[in-house]
């Protein structure tokens, strides 16, 4: 099997299976980004209120619209790794202060005993579809999943660990960019994560980052970007800065369905778009390429 084999070609670009019209022409709200869990979900696309086993069931993808719901990290894993192979790592890096930024450590504390996370990478070693690799997965409940300084060192130690062992990495990234609260040093993160990957590929390592709604900031800056292979989820956001500040600074109207996941295909900074459904199966055909091996 060869890369042209796992994607379809289709008008120059490569893509996983064709969206459908509806997630096209469906806009963001306002709202929260996710809904809490309870009895009924609300999908920020259609509004339409649905019982929540029912999303769940549908790899939290609105029957109705086809529309994504953002995921926790650890439903991730248990949808993306085989049963029970998921080993995490780091698990006990803990969040300190660096700039003693006021409030900082109340907020960590909170949002630890609210998402039973210590920080908002989950990153291990599992096996998809039998192929061992690195699984890292940002979960968007911890600071929108922004980048201090123990994502970055969490996510660095496991691609070191990864160059050792000679494994492939995947990372699903999601995030609201470099975490203000920790000024200069989560911007060392950038640095530090991208350079872990580069001597990754330098040994002959295969890496595939997969680009889920949100990615922004500093996080599409690195480590999200320099993947391999670049996959994204349908309809992801997906830039540095946001579209309102752009259009605020060049002081003109952007194209529709800009820094979306499909305009990036079109444009060529993306490799494939895959259904939430399919991401596992794709996983496990990239994981068997020959140049991974």
């Amino acid at each position: 099997m060869n890369l042209k084999e796992v994607f379809q070609k289709r008008k120059n670009h490569l893509v996983v299976k064709k969206l459908s019209k509806e997630i096209n022409e469906c806009g963001r709200t306002d709202g929260k980004p996710e809904v809490p869990d309870g009895l009924l979900k609300k999908c920020n696309f259609c509004k339409a209120a649905i019982l929540a086993e029912e999303v769940r069931q549908n790899n939290y993808i609105c029957p109705e619209c086809h529309g994504y719901f953002r995921m926790h990290a650890n439903r991730r894993i248990e949808m993306i790794a085989d049963e029970g192979s998921f080993e995490e790592w780091d698990e006990k890096l803990s969040t300190v202060n660096p700039l003693g930024y006021k409030g900082y450590e109340e907020k960590i504390d909170s949002l630890q005993e609210k998402t039973g996370l210590n920080e908002a990478v989950v990153i291990g070693k599992a096996r998809i579809h039998g192929e061992e690799t690195v699984l890292g997965v940002c979960d968007g409940r911890f600071l929108m999943a922004s980048m201090g300084h123990i994502v970055g060192e969490k996510i660095t130690r496991a691609v070191e660990r990864a160059t050792k062992e000679r494994l492939p990495v995947i990372l699903f990234a999601c995030s609201g960019g470099a975490r203000m609260q920790e000024g200069m040093v989560s911007l060392m993160q950038m640095s530090k994560t991208a350079a872990a990957l580069r001597r990754h590929s330098d040994e002959g390592n295969l890496y595939i980052s997969v680009l889920t709604d949100p990615t922004t900031g500093g996080v599409t800056a690195s480590f999200a970007m320099l993947g391999d292979i670049i996959l994204a989820e349908p309809n992801a956001l997906i830039g540095f800065a946001g579209p309102r500040v752009i259009e605020q600074t060049i002081g003109q109207k952007l194209p529709k369905g800009f820094q979306r996941s499909e305009f990036l295909l079109e444009h060529g900074f993306i490799d494939g778009i895959a259904e939430r459904g399919e991401m596992k199966e794709l996983l496990g055909k990239l994981l068997r390429l020959p140049s991974n091996t």
